[in-house]
């Protein structure tokens, strides 16, 4: 057991329903002061097939429940974690450093709107019956066995319930492997799972290392789904075992969005907006991190812009006036400040930032940067940082081609004062997810995931449940029963 913040957090994995303590352990580092706060099981061969083991046993029994059986569950985890919302916020505060009033207000409460939806989603799902060559005709789900779920640190107790909630819903029995940087917000998860009853070996959570736990879990021949979200080099890995096995998989691997700001738009709320992309410390892969401005108001922007970055407080992430949060990691810090020394010496302009505050420890400053060209390193790939790039264009034609210009396609964000414009740019723009003149407004059924290489599959409503299933159609003869 660890205590975090006066908040007890087992150290041990989630196996059948115990906690189970490893071999090996690991140490899990507060970025607000690089203090040791926790060390938890390393998960390893053994551990994954432990919980493997446990999750097929369980899985005809939970499979058998059936969408209403398995949604009154989910219904009651949901209570739970409204429930503990304040006690799993701050514990994820000094895990991975968001701000702890978002965490409170929305990102943790978010949780629970991922179960109730998937709840009811599955619970409501309507067979398709249909009739045919003197035959009636019936596609049906069935749940595809247990399912491997791999989380990112950025919103670890979120994204877990994000990918978990549709693979419970649908019949699927979990094996959870949460990130190695913050890995305590998952494990109050599996605790709230036995507290709302599920049958041990329904939902399993190793902890460790990518490299060892996750490595063992996605090749496991005992999994049947498998859902990942992190960088497109582990996705790729990721595929391989899967292919190899002959596994679905579905994987969000981050973007480089861009956000193209049109002239006739309110420039006030682009502008504000834009200066919002620093919001956690930038670890957000939906951040639209291209700001795309049309030529004729680069000056009115960029005055906007600078005094909405100005009111930029960094600082500690539990104090309301802070905005912009540490880094997660020193390893992370240092693979952002490469970006920012190799724009330099591609004699890239860093307009602002582009160095530490004198605070030091994790925190990085906003930073803009205007490229020498299109094709510079900090342009094309995702820093995951508080760093922004800016680039004009002259007209609509060369803002889609300057948005289309990169190999990632999660998000992108438009603004506009013009319908016609939004429709155009909005279908025009190759990404998962297109906002006009919002950003992060996120409807629950609607598909999520991205083109290119950032990832493949959509999760999400429906999407995500047949992602989790099998699909049979049963069909049989006119007349051949009573």
């Amino acid at each position: 057991m660890s205590t975090v913040a006066n908040i007890t957090v087992p150290s041990g994995h989630f196996i059948g329903g115990q906690r189970v303590e490893g071999a090996e352990t690991f140490q899990v580092i507060s970025p607000i002061d690089q203090r040791v706060i926790a060390e938890v099981a390393r998960g390893d061969q053994s551990a994954v097939d432990r919980a493997v083991d446990a999750a097929r046993a369980a899985f005809p029994e939970w499979a058998a429940l059936g969408p209403e059986g398995r949604a009154a569950q989910l219904r009651r985890l949901a209570e739970l974690i409204d429930a503990n919302i304040d006690r799993i916020a701050t514990v994820e505060c000094l895990d991975m450093a968001m701000l702890e009033r978002s965490l409170k207000a929305r990102v943790i409460a978010r949780g629970a709107r991922n179960f109730r939806a998937y709840a009811d989603l599955a619970a409501s799902y309507q067979e398709r019956v249909w009739g045919s060559n003197s035959t009636q005709n019936r596609v049906i789900r069935m749940p595809s066995g247990p399912a491997a779920v791999i989380t990112p640190w950025n919103a670890p107790f979120m994204l877990s319930t994000w990918k978990t909630a549709p693979g419970l819903a649908a019949g699927c029995t979990v094996i959870l492997k949460p990130p190695e940087w913050a890995p305590l917000s998952c494990s109050l998860l599996a605790d709230l799972t036995a507290e709302a009853g599920f049958p041990p070996g329904v939902f399993n959570v190793v902890q460790g290392i990518g490299e060892e736990a996750g490595a063992a879990l996605v090749s496991s021949t005992g999994v049947r789904r498998i859902s990942f979200t992190g960088s497109p080099e582990t996705g790729r890995s990721i595929g391989l075992a899967a292919a190899a096995n002959i596994v679905p998989f579905t994987a969000e691997l981050g973007g480089k969005g861009p956000l193209i700001v049109f002239a006739d738009s309110d420039l006030d709320a682009a502008a504000a907006k834009a200066a919002g992309q620093y919001d956690d410390a930038g670890q957000v892969c939906l951040a639209g991190t291209r700001l795309l401005v049309e030529e004729s108001v680069r000056d009115a922007f960029l005055e906007r812009f600078h005094a909405g970055v100005d009111a930029q407080v960094l600082g500690d992430p539990r104090d309301d006036r802070t905005t912009i949060s540490p880094l997660i990691h020193p390893d992370h810090l240092a693979r952002v400040e490469g970006y920012i020394e190799r724009a330099r010496a591609n004699g890239d302009t860093i307009v602002r930032g582009g160095r530490q505050p004198e605070m030091g420890g994790l925190w990085y400053e906003p930073t803009l940067i205007e490229p020498r060209s299109n094709d510079s390193e900090v342009v094309q790939r995702e820093v995951f940082g508080p760093v922004l790039t800016f680039q004009t264009f002259r007209d609509e034609r060369e803002a889609v081609e300057l948005a289309n210009s990169t190999r990632y396609g999660l998000s992108a964000i438009v603004y506009t004062g013009t319908q016609e414009r939004a429709e155009r740019v909005g279908r025009a723009v190759r990404a998962g997810t297109v906002w006009v003149n919002t950003f992060l407004v996120r409807d629950l059924t609607a598909p999520f995931g991205g083109v290119g290489i950032s990832g493949i599959g959509r999760e999400g409503g429906d999407y995500a449940l047949d992602f989790y299933s099998d699909l049979k159609t049963l069909q049989i003869l006119d007349g051949s029963t009573a």
